[in-house]
C-alpha cells in the first residue's frame, strides 16, 4: 500500500498516539493513515479501501470531540446491558425455583437461546439495513419484555420472556462496537477496549439493586412460598426493565445517532456519508475538508441500488422482499476472501467459542465440586452472598481501565494483552479448586474476575477492529453466535453430567489456556492502525 508519510513522520505520529492526544497525520489532514490490512491480504475492494481511508483521515482531522464522548456513553449502555442480564437470571433463580417449585436450568437455557438468536440476527441486520435502527431498538426490546417478565404467572412464561428479552441483549455488542468504532479517530481506537468499563458497571448495578429487593422480599424456602411473600425477584425485573427503557429514551430521544459514514459509503451513498462527517465536525465545533468529490475521485463502490423508484413495486410486501434479498452470503464470504483473512476470522471464532463454553461450565460446576472436596460454605448467608457479588463487580472496573492501557503498549498490543489475560484467567480457575471456604473462593474469584475483564475488554474490541466495515456487523455476529452456541452447551452438560466430578472444572481451565495460546497466532494486530 502506498503511503504519504516517511518513517520519521510515522515515528512522530506513533509517539503522539501513545500519549493519547488528538493528532493529525503529519503530511496533512488527509494523509493516508496506516490500515489494519495491506491491500493484498484484506480481500476488500481497493476502491472501498481507498474511500475508507479518506473517512478515517477525516475523523482524524476532526479529532475526539463531544459527539464521540457522548457516543462513548450511549454505546456503553450496550456493554452495560450485556453483562447485567446474564447475572439477572442467576440472581432471581433461587426465589423463582422456590415459588414455582421447578428444577433444571431451563431459565438459563432459554436466556442463552435468546442471546444466540440476538447475536446472529442483529449483527447481520446492521450490515444489511444499517447501524442506526439496530442500535436504537435493542434496548427497547430488552426493557419491554423484562418488565413483562416481572408479571409472569408461571415458569414457562418466565423462561419464554427471558428468551425474548435476551434477543435484544444479544444484539448490543455486535452492533454497538461497530457503531462506536466507525465514528472515532484511529488515535482513540483504544477507547473501544475501555468501553468494557460499562460491562463492569452492569454487574455492579445489578448486584446493588438485587441486594435489598431479593434479600428482603423473598421466601426462605420452597416449603411455603406464595407469590405474595416472594415479590422481590419481580420488583427486581421491573426495576431493571425500567432502567433499560430509560437508557433507550436517552439513546433515542436525547442523543441522535447518525448513520455510519462507512456504511453509507459502502452502499454507494457518498454524499450522505460526507454530510454525516460534516455534521459530526460541526457538532464538535471543528471543520473538515472532506468533500464528495474526494470520495468520488477514488472510484465508485458497487451500490445496492434497488432499481428505478418509478418502475418498482412499492407495496409493503415487495419492500420487505427487497430487504430480505440483501441477506446473502456475500458478507460472510468477504470475511474469508483471502487465506490470511480466513485464518484470522477462524481463529477469532475459535477463541470466542472456547471462552463461551469455559465460563458457564466453570460457574455451573465449581460449587458442587468444592462441596464434594470438603469445602465449608456454611457462612454463606444472604448478606455474604450479595456482599461477594458486589465485591466481584467492583473488581471488574480497574480491569477494564488496565486493558485500555495495555493494548497500546508496543510489542504487547491487542494480541499480547488478550493472550496474557486469558492464560492467567485459566490459571485462577485451576487455583480456585483449592478453596475450602467461601472467603477463599471469593479471593480466587476476585483474581479471575479482574483478569477476565481485561480479557473481555480486549476481545470485544479486537474483533470489530479486525473485520472490514462493510462486513463488521456480520463478523461480530458470527463470533458472538459461536460464543452463545457453546454457552448453550454448558447447561445441557449440567443436565446429564456428574456434578461431583472434577473433569468439567479442569476442562474449563484448559479451555482458557488453549484460547490464550491461540490469541498469539492472530495474524493482525490493530495497534497504531486504523480499522477499515
Amino acid at each position: 500500500m502506498s503511503a504519504t508519510r516517511n518513517s520519521s513522520d510515522d515515528k512522530i505520529y506513533e509517539d503522539e498516539k501513545q500519549k493519547g492526544g488528538d493528532v493529525e497525520t503529519p503530511a496533512g489532514p488527509h494523509a493516508e493513515t496506516k490500515d489494519v490490512y495491506d491491500e493484498e491480504e484484506s480481500g476488500v475492494d481497493p476502491i472501498y479501501q481507498a474511500k475508507a481511508r479518506l473517512l478515517n483521515d477525516a475523523f482524524q482531522e476532526i479529532g475526539m470531540g463531544k459527539y464521540q464522548w457522548y457516543l462513548f456513553i450511549v454505546a456503553g449502555f450496550g456493554w452495560f446491558s450485556d453483562n447485567l442480564w446474564p447475572i439477572v437470571t442467576g440472581l432471581i433463580l433461587d426465589p423463582v425455583v422456590n415459588e414455582f417449585n421447578v428444577q433444571g436450568p431451563f431459565l438459563k437455557l432459554g436466556q442463552n437461546i435468546g442471546l444466540l438468536v440476538g447475536a446472529a440476527f442483529w449483527g447481520v441486520a446492521s450490515d444489511v439495513w444499517g447501524r442506526q435502527w439496530c442500535f436504537n431498538i435493542t434496548l427497547f426490546i430488552t426493557g419491554v419484555f423484562a418488565v413483562a417478565a416481572g408479571g409472569s404467572p408461571n415458569y414457562v412464561a418466565l423462561c419464554s420472556l427471558a428468551a425474548v428479552w435476551s434477543v435484544g441483549v444479544g444484539g448490543n455488542l455486535p452492533v454497538d462496537s461497530a457503531v462506536f468504532l466507525e465514528f472515532i479517530p484511529a488515535s482513540h481506537q483504544y477507547l473501544l477496549t475501555i468501553l468494557s468499563i460499562w460491562w463492569a458497571f452492569g454487574q455492579l448495578v445489578g448486584s446493588l439493586v438485587a441486594w435489598p429487593l431479593i434479600a428482603n422480599y423473598s421466601c426462605a424456602s420452597a416449603t411455603d412460598c406464595p407469590r405474595s411473600s416472594n415479590e422481590g425477584w419481580r420488583y427486581f425485573l421491573y426495576a431493571m426493565g425500567g432502567l433499560m427503557l430509560l437508557l433507550w429514551v436517552l439513546r433515542f430521544f436525547v442523543f441522535h445517532l447518525y448513520e455510519s459514514p462507512k456504511y453509507l459509503m459502502g452502499r454507494g451513498r457518498d454524499a450522505e456519508a460526507v454530510e454525516v462527517v460534516q455534521r459530526v465536525a460541526r457538532y464538535n465545533g471543528r471543520t473538515c475538508s472532506l468533500t464528495v468529490e474526494m470520495l468520488r475521485e477514488a472510484g465508485e463502490v458497487a451500490a445496492t441500488a434497488e432499481g428505478d423508484v418509478n418502475t418498482m413495486d412499492t407495496s409493503a410486501l415487495a419492500a420487505v422482499m427487497r430487504k430480505m434479498r440483501k441477506f446473502s452470503g456475500d458478507h460472510v464470504k468477504s470475511l474469508f476472501a483471502t487465506r490470511k483473512l480466513a485464518y484470522s476470522t477462524t481463529l477469532l471464532i475459535t477463541i470466542w467459542a472456547l471462552i463461551g463454553l469455559a465460563f458457564p461450565l466453570y460457574n455451573g460446576f465449581v460449587t458442587y465440586f468444592l462441596q464434594t472436596r470438603g469445602a465449608d460454605f456454611g457462612d454463606g448467608s444472604v448478606y455474604i452472598t450479595y456482599r461477594n457479588q458486589v465485591i466481584l463487580s467492583v473488581i471488574g472496573v480497574p480491569g477494564a481501565l488496565l486493558a485500555g492501557w495495555m493494548v497500546e503498549i508496543p510489542y504487547l498490543g491487542r494480541k499480547g494483552t488478550l493472550s496474557i489475560s486469558t492464560l492467567i484467567t485459566g490459571v485462577f480457575l485451576f487455583a480456585s479448586t483449592t478453596a475450602r471456604t467461601s472467603n477463599a473462593l471469593l479471593g480466587w474469584n476476585c483474581g479471575y474476575t479482574f483478569t477476565s475483564n481485561v480479557m473481555y475488554g480486549v476481545l470485544y474490541a479486537v474483533s470489530p477492529e479486525l473485520f472490514p466495515t462493510k462486513d463488521r456487523g456480520t463478523g461480530n455476529s458470527i463470533v458472538a453466535s459461536a460464543n452463545r452456541v457453546f454457552g448453550i452447551m454448558a447447561p445441557i452438560i449440567a443436565l446429564y453430567a456428574n456434578l461431583a466430578t472434577a473433569v468439567p472444572i479442569y476442562v474449563s481451565g484448559a479451555l482458557f489456556l488453549v484460547a490464550g495460546l491461540i490469541a498469539l497466532l492472530l495474524p493482525f494486530d490493530p495497534i497504531g492502525k486504523a480499522s477499515m
